[in-house]
C-alpha cells in the first residue's frame, strides 16, 4: 500500500516537472519571438527615412521605392510565422535593391543620413539574425520535447503543439538584387 501510494506521488512529480519544463519552453519560445518583433519593428521604422533619403537622389526609381515600401506594409500586416517569414524575405529583397541603388547613384553614397540608415539597419539585421538563431533554438528543443516520451504523453494532454521555425528562404538570401541601370537617370 505505501509503495502504491509512493508510486503514485513519483508519477504526480514526474507529471509535473514534466509540465512545468513544457511551460516554460513555450515561454521561452513567445520571449524569443517577441525579441524578433521588435527588432523587425525598428526595421519598419527606419524604411520610411530611406525611402525619403534615396527619393531625392534617386528620383528615377519609383518603382524601386514603392516595392519597398508594399513590402513594408504587407510585413507589417502578415500574421503567423510562416506568412512573417514569407513577408520578411520580399521585404529584404527590397532593402537589397535599395542598397544597390547606392552604386547607380554615387551622390547617394555620399549622403551622410544615407550612409547612417544604411549602418543602422545593417545592425538590426544583425539582431534580428541572432534573435531568430535563438528562436529556432527554442523552438527545436520545445519540438523535440513535445515529440520525446514520456513527455509527448503530457503534451497532447494539455494540448502542447509545435512551432514553426522562422526561417529566410535559401532564395531570398542568395538572390542578387535586379538594378536597372536608365541611362536618363543621371
Amino acid at each position: 500500500m505505501q509503495y502504491a501510494v509512493l508510486i503514485l506521488i513519483l508519477i504526480a512529480l514526474l507529471v509535473v516537472f514534466i509540465y512545468n519544463g513544457l511551460v516554460r519552453l513555450r515561454v521561452q519560445c513567445d520571449n524569443a519571438w517577441a525579441d524578433i518583433d521588435v527588432q523587425l519593428k525598428r526595421r519598419y521604422d527606419l524604411i520610411p527615412n530611406l525611402v525619403e533619403t534615396v527619393k531625392g537622389y534617386a528620383v528615377h526609381e519609383k518603382s524601386t521605392l514603392e516595392a519597398v515600401v508594399d513590402a513594408r506594409n504587407r510585413a507589417m500586416s502578415v500574421q503567423g510565422t510562416e506568412a512573417r517569414a514569407e513577408a520578411e524575405n520580399v521585404l529584404s529583397g527590397a532593402l537589397r535593391q535599395i542598397f544597390a541603388l547606392a552604386e547607380q547613384y554615387p551622390q547617394l553614397r555620399a549622403v551622410e543620413s544615407f550612409t547612417q540608415l544604411q549602418a543602422t539597419l545593417t545592425e538590426i539585421e544583425d539582431t534580428v539574425q541572432s534573435a531568430r538563431r535563438y528562436y529556432n533554438a527554442v523552438v527545436r528543443d520545445l519540438n523535440t520535447r513535445i515529440a520525446q516520451f514520456p513527455s509527448n504523453l503530457i503534451a497532447n494532454s494539455f494540448d502542447f503543439t509545435p512551432r514553426i521555425f522562422f526561417e529566410l528562404s535559401e532564395a531570398a538570401q542568395r538572390e542578387a538584387p535586379a538594378v536597372r541601370f536608365d541611362t536618363d537617370a543621371h
